[in-house]
């Protein structure tokens, strides 16, 4: 009869567990996610306020910021009640969602990256063409299908990671939910089959 327990949370690696250094972590991560959250917000409002910003490289900034709004939004503000309430803890739950995101807003980040540098490619290699080329309905489409793909993948990877049985215990060696470690804790041989998804993932980044 086998002797493995379900997981139902894991424990996060914290940066300290002194109370006193985890109240400064605290607010040193309040204030980067505060300037971070502003900056991103002050993009996104300067470009949807300005017309003379509503162009393309523009466009694709801006969803830009919204992906980077979403990717400090996903982990950082967990962090930060972690270290003011003294807890390592996440639930089960709560770990597949940080990954979903995570995964959807990294993967999409790499999409919107591969369309801005096109675009910049047709504007300086094929200037006559790029208002035909680079237009509305084309950015949108663009930006549809990048942040499509991004979801599609983060569904592929996150089905595939919580698909295998966890039997290494529950302790992410991490301050956030990560693929990576989360697979040092399976006890199935199913977690090649993520390991080479990550491999393909990594190999078409770059």
């Amino acid at each position: 009869m086998s002797n493995r327990t379900t997981v139902t949370a894991f424990l996060l690696l914290g940066f300290s567990d002194v109370p006193e250094v985890q109240i400064l972590y605290f607010i040193l991560l309040l204030v980067i996610y505060l300037a971070a959250l502003m900056e991103n917000l002050l993009i996104i409002t300067a470009i949807a306020l300005d017309h003379q910003l509503h162009t393309p490289m523009y466009f694709f900034l801006m969803n830009l910021s919204v992906v980077d709004l979403g990717s400090i939004s996903v982990n950082i503000p967990k962090s930060m009640a972690n270290s003011l309430t003294h807890t390592r803890s996440i639930s089960y739950a709560g770990c597949v969602i940080q990954v979903f995101f995570l995964v959807f807003l990294i993967g999409t980040n790499v999409f919107l990256l591969t369309i801005m540098a096109y675009d910049r490619y047709v504007a300086i290699c094929r200037p006559l063409h790029y208002e035909r080329v680079m237009n509305r309905r084309a950015c949108v489409q663009m930006a549809a299908s990048a942040w499509t793909s991004g979801c599609l993948s983060s569904a592929l990877h996150t089905g595939n990671t919580f698909s295998i049985t966890f039997c290494g215990g529950n302790m992410v060696d991490q301050f956030f939910c990560e693929i990576p470690q989360l697979l040092k804790l399976a006890c199935s041989d199913l977690y090649l089959s993520e390991v080479q998804i990550l491999t393909f993932s990594a190999s078409l980044g770059l």
